[in-house]
């Protein structure tokens, strides 16, 4: 697998939709989950969480496979968790496709999912997340964000994308969830560079180290997205009914 430094591994992909579109979308067969994902997915007391876990597991499907251009039904996908050793839960993976990262993320009524070469990791959350307190703060943060967040007119709004970019890495295996006040992002930008058509939905790119950093606020989604890959990012629409994408 190439490394986080390795110029040659191909682009990342991510998606980003509504569970809703996902679940609607033509290529999301449930008949595509593996047993072991069916009886995750049954465990799961209120509907709405068993179809956002469905949705972002299908979602990682479609991603990799605009990646990799096949259809998701070519796209087996396995966890294992690092922690205890087990498969079935954890850091995903294409057991078919060694060489393809895969990442996914969901947060009510909202998922998303990343694929790309080397190194990727993504995450999601809700903008109108309830406020983190000051404990939160201080285990999520370092000084230097506590002080750069803290000049903020939305500190809280801010925390929240320091937050779901750190996730992000986590995933990506840059960063540890225990430590993330050890992570230091204060020299990225907390906003965006550029808007589209003058309202709350953004779209920035970035660096941090050898990553590639990409942040979006959908506005229509009402969610902060961030993806950390060793490959620039490709923003991608769901697949049309023909098969096409449209990237950002």
């Amino acid at each position: 697998m190439p490394s986080s430094t390795d110029s040659r591994a191909p682009a990342a992909v991510a998606v980003v939709a509504g569970t809703d579109e996902v679940l609607a979308h033509r290529a999301a067969d449930e008949r595509l989950l593996s047993p072991v994902e069916r009886v995750r997915a049954a465990r799961f007391r209120r509907d709405s969480a068993r179809r956002d876990f469905v949705a972002a597991h299908l979602l990682a499907r479609i991603c990799a496979g605009l990646l990799l251009d096949v259809g998701p039904s070519a796209v087996a996908l396995a966890q294992h968790c690092g922690d205890c050793g087990q498969d079935g839960h954890g850091k995903p993976y294409l057991p078919g496709h060694p060489a393809t990262a895969v990442s996914m993320a969901h947060t009510p009524g909202v998922v998303a999912a990343a694929a790309g070469g080397g190194t990727v990791g993504i995450d999601v959350e809700l903008a109108a997340r309830r406020p983190a307190g000051p404990d939160l703060l201080a285990r999520a943060l370092s000084g230097n964000e506590l002080r750069q967040i803290g000049r903020q007119d939305d500190p809280q709004a801010m925390f929240l994308r320091q937050w779901v970019r750190k996730e992000a890495m986590v995933k990506a295996g840059r960063a540890d969830l225990g430590a993330l006040h050890e992570l230091d992002l204060s020299g990225m930008r907390l906003g965006p560079r550029r808007r589209s058509g003058g309202d709350a939905t953004w779209v920035q790119r970035g660096r941090f180290e050898a990553l590639h950093v990409l942040d979006l606020a959908d506005e229509r989604l009402g969610a902060l997205v961030s993806v950390v890959s060793s490959a620039p990012v490709h923003l991608s629409a769901l697949p049309s009914p023909a098969g096409a994408a449209h990237s950002l």
